[in-house]
């Protein structure tokens, strides 16, 4: 069961799902509470919610300028267009920056060492 419902994805895009589209639409909002789930398990339902909502329209996104593009390029009579991604592909699940500050799991320094736990634990360490 996702966090967000059809509807609610419906109710942020301008044209009207199809039944096909819906379906699609349902499964996506699936994937997305599992990818969700597997950075954030313990984040608000709320924050939950939008971030599968935002997942869900960038990959069904079909329209001139992609949904997630970082930059782009259009030209006119040579025919010519071509856009960046700044992280996943069109039509890709995946969470972006904001997204996962949202989720409480973004910009994390950290580090681990696999040779700690080699250590024994009564050294002490300066």
């Amino acid at each position: 069961m996702g966090y967000a419902t059809v509807q609610d994805v419906q109710k942020r895009l301008v044209d009207t799902l199809s039944a096909d589209q819906e379906r699609i639409c349902a499964a996506l909002l699936d994937d997305a509470a599992v990818l969700v789930d597997a950075y954030a398990p313990n984040a608000s339902e709320d924050a939950k919610s939008l971030v599968s909502i935002r997942m869900v329209m960038r990959c069904m996104e079909t329209g001139d300028i992609p949904v997630g593009a970082t930059q782009g390029s259009q030209s006119a009579l040579g025919y010519s267009q071509s856009w960046t991604y700044g992280n996943g592909a069109t039509g890709e699940l995946y969470l972006s920056k904001t997204e996962k500050k949202l989720l409480g799991c973004g910009d994390r320094i950290g580090s681990y060492s696999p040779t700690q736990e080699m250590i024994p634990q009564d050294v002490m360490l300066c």
